[in-house]
């Protein structure tokens, strides 16, 4: 634990302290700048406000922002530790807001114990949020404290320890019934803790359909009874009249266990005397009510869930509440009510059925994620579960009537969801449409690299184009089973196979009659046809594939020689390159070459950028070039990497003056064009926006979009070939499965339109 703690520490404390901070999304650069943020231009909208409290949403950030309440009598595992020592828990949350779902948050830590005077504070701080996440007050209190919050203020307010657990679990709940065979209506239900978070999933579990002459609920004194004085009014609600006292007792012929407890709680036998297919939640915060191992040896058939992320099955709110209030505050939802609860609930059930996509294996180092004891919800870091929550809950609160600016174009809100993560993906949306109303055949070389097996395999069930993997079939069907995989559909050639001799001889005679002077024989092209790469790009070549994907492990200079031998350059070229597309929250950007040619010469330049002035356009594009170097416009011409990029240009300007471009110029002249044309007012892309740089060199496009890429700047597609006559697409091995997919998705729409034009 030690050193957990010193990591703790130094993670909090190291560069600037805390975990959050403010970041202008306004220019305010200049003084008109200023004077439109503050005084005197920020007067309009505050009268416009002022005239039109509503209008407080178009004009200010309170449509996005969600203050997140305490006052730390009940933090996490640590009790009453008060407001100020809390502040690491609610800065916490904030970041959690903000990654998950893009929802700005202000984390506030109040200094008041006393119910009424708290409502008082954060009632009159309320006009600045969208909606309150209150977090950490301790029970009972925190009860009344939401109950009035909710009556008197006009926003979202939710106390994630109450809804959050209870939401999520129910979720949990549905499903392990359901892989349990058990009907919700019929179960008994065992509760030990009868807290906030307790309370709140017991609520909740009966909204879904537990009966509550099924319910035995537990506090520290042991069952809680009816005949028992002074109590609760939370308490009451859940008090059994039948005749028994203990928690050992109440476990006897038990479904569900539910533990808002202690560890250590839970025994063995107490589990070995429920009913059989047990289902038990043991959510004690930081040790659970039983070791989850320990649990599963007392019943092997039994679901086990806890509040860890190191055994499966976590109950973590953060898989509800930054997308719970996602879809409240887009909808300008008045409240958080049941109905919005459980609609997250089912969406999230609904979602664990779902098969996992690679992402999440590879975030959490696993390969078979999928619906069973193991996998009852999804885990935290799904990217689906933004795109999945937020819309259901929003259309609950459509539904029941308390949504102020209702979502009319669904498929729009689901763009702006995606841009909250990072990528809107509308040009692969858009793409991925047109491929698949124009089917087409792709070979994938590696058919036995997982991520190449996973990508063919998803995009042969969403019907985007149809897969050919080459390999050996036995050992990529049986690398499928173990990844629960369905390829039964998917063709598999092997090419040293006995039955392929007829087509590595056709493509052998092909390939030398080729390159019959170039020095292959035919002896040599039939000993290639064994190579999985050479006789993937042939069956592009010959027509039995539309398109080809490879995986490289290292520099792909043999790959791209391969693709120029047996393809060939596009007519008028006598180079190819790669580009990148990165989206980022300022644009898309195109980048080339980043993966071909490792010294361009002037010849090479101008042909990557009548290249890439082309693979713009495929993507309805207008291009606008920079043709980039460490020097501007013949400031350093004593460096020969300058002069071959201005020669470049001078080239580009003469013979195809069509093409927006200009340089050579240093990047950040490139992206500011205010700058750019202040310094260079002589420049011929003058008052337009760059969207597409063209690199000197290899190595310094390959580290540019790395770096970028490393620092979250933005997302990627790429590497896209341009300057071959035929799509043969080439990427790393490791590359992640949607960057496969969206390659092999490029690679079939360039094969469709080679057929039309």
């Amino acid at each position: 634990m030690s050193d957990l703690k010193n990591a703790a520490l130094e993670y909090h404390e190291e560069g600037r302290p805390g975990k959050i901070e403010i970041t202008p999304t306004k220019p305010y650069s200049s003084q008109r700048d200023l004077s439109l943020a503050y005084s005197p231009g920020v007067a309009y909208p505050c009268l416009e406000i002022e005239k039109n409290p509503s209008d407080a949403y178009r004009y200010t950030n309170k449509g996005n922002l969600v203050g997140v309440i305490s006052n730390g009598t009940a933090v996490l595992g640590l009790g009453d530790i008060g407001a100020l020592a809390g502040k690491p828990v609610m800065e916490g949350k904030a970041l959690l807001f903000k990654i998950f779902s893009g929802l700005d948050a202000f984390d506030i830590e109040i200094n008041e114990k006393d119910p009424d005077k708290f409502v008082e504070i954060v009632k009159a701080m309320a006009p600045t949020f969208g909606g309150i996440n209150l977090e950490d007050i301790k029970a009972p209190e925190c009860f009344e404290i939401e109950r009035r919050l909710k009556e008197e203020c006009d926003i979202p307010i939710m106390h994630d320890d109450q809804h959050g657990t209870a939401i999520i679990s129910g979720a949990g709940l549905l499903n392990a019934l359901e892989i349990q065979k058990k009907h919700i209506g019929d179960i008994k239900l065992v509760v030990n803790g009868a807290g906030a978070a307790a309370i709140s999933c017991t609520r909740l579990y009966k909204a879904l359909g537990v009966k509550s002459e099924n319910i035995v609920m537990c506090d520290s004194k042991g069952v809680i009874r009816a005949d028992r004085e002074k109590l609760t009014d939370q308490k009451r609600e859940f008090a059994t009249t039948r005749d028994i006292h203990t928690l050992e007792e109440a476990m006897v012929g038990a479904d569900v266990f539910l533990g808002l407890s202690v560890a250590g709680v839970l025994t063995p036998d107490m589990i070995r005397s429920m009913a059989p297919r047990p289902v038990v939640f043991a959510l004690a915060n930081p040790n659970p009510e039983i070791d989850y191992y320990e649990a599963k040896e007392a019943a092997p058939d039994v679901i086990v869930a806890t509040g860890r992320s190191d055994y499966p099955n976590q109950i973590n709110n953060v898989i509800g509440f930054p997308y719970i209030f996602r879809g409240a505050l887009d909808c300008g939802a008045s409240a958080i009510n049941e109905e919005m609860k459980i609609a997250a609930v089912y969406a999230i059930s609904e979602l664990a059925k779902e098969p996992v996509p690679s992402v999440v294996d590879e975030a959490y180092g696993l390969s078979d994620l999928k619906f069973g004891p193991d996998y009852i919800l999804p885990k935290a870091l799904d990217p689906r579960l933004l795109l999945r929550v937020a819309p259901a809950v929003a259309k609950a609160a459509m539904m029941s009537g308390i949504s102020a600016r209702p979502i009319e174009d669904w498929n729009e809100y689901q763009v702006k969801l995606r841009k909250f993560m990072g990528d809107d993906g509308k040009l692969m949306r858009t793409i991925t449409e047109h491929v698949k109303e124009n089917q087409r055949r792709v070979v994938f070389s590696e058919g036995n690299i997982e991520n190449m097996l996973r990508a063919a395999a998803r995009l042969h069930k969403e019907g985007t184009l149809i897969p050919i993997l080459l390999g050996n079939a036995e050992m990529i069907n049986k690398h499928a089973d173990k990844l629960g995989l369905d390829i039964s559909e998917i063709q598999i050639i092997n090419p040293r196979h006995d039955r392929e001799e007829a087509r590595r001889s056709r493509y052998a005679e092909a390939l030398s009659k080729k390159k019959e002077r170039e020095g292959i024989s035919y002896a040599e092209a039939l000993d290639k046809m064994y190579d999985r790469s050479y006789f993937g790009m042939m069956m592009v070549e010959m027509g039995d594939a539309d398109a080809y994907i490879g995986g490289v492990y290292s520099a792909a200079n043999k790959m791209a020689d391969r693709a120029v031998s047996i393809v060939g350059y596009k007519e008028g070229y006598n180079h190819f390159a790669t580009m990148h597309i990165m989206n980022t929250r300022q644009g898309t950007y195109f980048l080339a070459d980043t993966a071909v040619n490792p010294i361009s010469d002037t010849d090479a330049l101008v042909d990557i950028a009548r290249l890439a002035d082309q693979a713009v356009k495929f993507f309805n594009q207008k291009p606008v070039m920079a043709m980039l170097s460490y020097s501007n416009f013949g400031s350093n011409r004593n460096d020969p990497s300058p002069k071959r990029v201005a020669d470049a240009v001078k080239v580009l300007h003469a013979d195809y003056p069509e093409i927006e471009v200009d340089g050579e110029m240093q990047a950040d002249y490139a992206l500011n064009t205010k700058m750019r044309d202040e310094a260079f007012p002589f420049n011929k892309i003058k008052g337009k926006k760059v969207n597409t740089l063209i690199f000197p060199n290899l190595s310094s496009a390959n580290i540019s979009y790395k770096l970028l890429l490393g620092m979250g700047v933005g997302n990627l597609i790429g590497p896209i070939q341009i300057g071959l006559r035929k799509p043969i697409y080439f990427t790393g091995v490791y590359s992640q499965v949607d960057e496969i997919i969206d390659l092999a998705t490029v690679a079939a729409l360039e094969s469709f339109l080679n057929t039309k034009n």
